[in-house]
């Protein structure tokens, strides 16, 4: 294969932080732990494969300050460093396992829930994360509140387009008071959702960034065009993730090539291969360990609560 891999390559800035590359480590639960040696090492390893960014596996929020502290996490975030990557975590309003919707939250308990994202920004700025990534995505809570399907709510977070962005504006809000100022503050949202379009996602996410939201994490996106949907969230001025197959090499250089995305995710591409980035760089490509996309020991091991493996290894 001879292809020209160097728009994957070249480093990007953000927030005065230098990513290495395009290619980031999407948040993906793998049930490992974050303060066990196994997790520690799980995401030290794809750091030293080569991503620019690691983001850390979706964590609730209530579990920083008690359960998850600057001291236990320092480990995690000093593996990820020491490979070569700046270090993000997505943050989750519930643990895993728990359901939540926008009925369910009385206006204390939204106020809880904005406490806790903030601790846990300041958690995670104390144990050294460059970034944290609020997930907004996938028709969970906080993409719950936006969906005009789901939000039947007829206070001030339901209702008009304003309203229904009001409870991740205030997540952001939250989340950057903790975080500070120098750290990267991420936001993941599916652009196409329940009774919602992309015309109403730009909206929203015209609306993060002006609330300080530093990169734009979209997904997912169709089989058929990489990062079509991501693309038209560029407008804004901040780099935007694109997702899905992109560990096809192809794909991935289609993305930034043509201007779609700035950053590409590769998600079970790294499961089954830490080292895809670095094999990619050298033009090792037939060195690469593909995910055939079998879910057999990613997804169906998720389904058991076991941690995450790849049908791939040998």
């Amino acid at each position: 294969m001879s292809l020209d891999v160097s728009p994957l390559f070249r480093a990007l800035t953000v927030k005065g932080m230098t990513l290495r590359n395009r290619i980031v480590m999407p948040p993906m639960v793998v049930l490992r732990g974050l303060t066990t040696a196994d997790g520690v090492e799980w995401y030290g390893v794809r750091a030293r494969g080569g991503v620019a960014l690691v983001i850390v596996e979706a964590t609730a929020v209530d579990l920083f300050g008690s359960e998850l502290t600057a001291e236990t996490l320092r480990p995690l975030v000093g593996a990820i460093h020491e490979g070569g990557a700046l270090a993000a975590i997505q943050l989750f309003p519930t643990r895993r396992g728990w359901t939540a919707h926008p009925a369910q939250l009385d206006t204390a308990g939204i106020a809880r829930m904005l406490d806790a994202y903030e601790l846990a920004a300041r958690t995670c700025v104390a144990a050294g994360f460059d970034g944290v990534e609020p997930h907004g995505a996938h028709g969970y809570l906080l993409n719950q509140f936006f969906s005009p399907r789901q939000n039947k709510r007829q206070d001030e977070y339901g209702g008009s387009l304003e309203n229904r962005a009001r409870m991740a504006l205030e997540v952001v809000a939250a989340t950057r008071h903790g975080l500070g100022n120098d750290r990267i503050l991420l936001y993941r949202h599916t652009p196409v959702g329940v009774e919602y379009g992309v015309e109403e996602s730009l909206g929203l996410a015209e609306r993060l960034v002006g609330a300080g939201v530093d990169i734009l994490d979209i997904s997912p996106a169709s089989d058929q065009v990489p990062a079509d949907l991501a693309a038209p969230f560029r407008r804004f001025g901040v780099p935007v993730i694109g997702v899905n197959e992109m560990d096809n090499v192809e794909r991935a250089l289609e993305a930034l090539n043509l201007g779609r995305a700035d950053l590409i995710a590769v998600g079970r591409g790294l499961i089954a291969d830490p080292e895809w980035p670095n094999k990619v760089r050298e033009g090792r490509f037939y060195e690469v360990v593909k995910c055939v996309k079998c879910d057999l020991k990613c997804f169906g091991n998720l389904d058991k609560d076991v941690a995450v493996e790849c049908a791939q290894w040998r």
